[in-house]
């Protein structure tokens, strides 16, 4: 099995990361760090990539490119991961990929309001954990940072 870790590109992604590596560990099961890039970031990346080099960037070069950025998230962690890079509609493809990876945990971040310690849920991290076939770890951090 695997542990699923999400990642975006806020400070808060080292803590996720860890969680995930811990439960990885403790398991003994893979962990696979993934990121995924929208697309209207696809379509930023084409058109920098036609300005670069008169080419558009196919498919495979921007699943890398968001692969890179979970790369550098996880390796702050640990060597011992998969880096993921995906397109698409982020909650759709993070539940999809769990999936078919047939994921033991998928761990994600939430935010944490101060005043009261209500937990805050992003569109993205409520859509998993209402759609998600597999327990989803969220890793708080306080409002406002990040």
């Amino acid at each position: 099995m695997t542990i699923v870790v999400a990642v975006d590109r806020t400070d808060h992604g080292t803590p996720i990361v860890k969680e995930g590596h811990t439960l990885a560990e403790a398991f003994e099961d893979e962990l696979r760090v993934v990121h995924v890039l929208s697309q209207s970031e696809l379509r930023d990346i084409e058109e920098h990539n036609v300005e670069d080099t008169g080419h558009p960037a196919g498919q495979d070069e921007v699943k890398e490119i968001a692969a890179e950025i979970a790369s550098d998230i996880a390796s702050e962690v640990t060597d011992e991961f998969e880096a993921v890079g995906l397109i698409g509609e982020a909650a759709k493809r993070i539940v999809r990929y769990a999936e078919t990876t047939d994921a033991r945990y998928l761990v994600l971040g939430g935010r944490k309001r101060t005043p009261i310690g209500k937990a805050v849920f992003g569109s993205v991290t409520q859509s998993v954990l209402l759609n998600a076939d597999c327990p989803v770890v969220t890793v708080l951090r306080r409002e406002g940072s990040e």
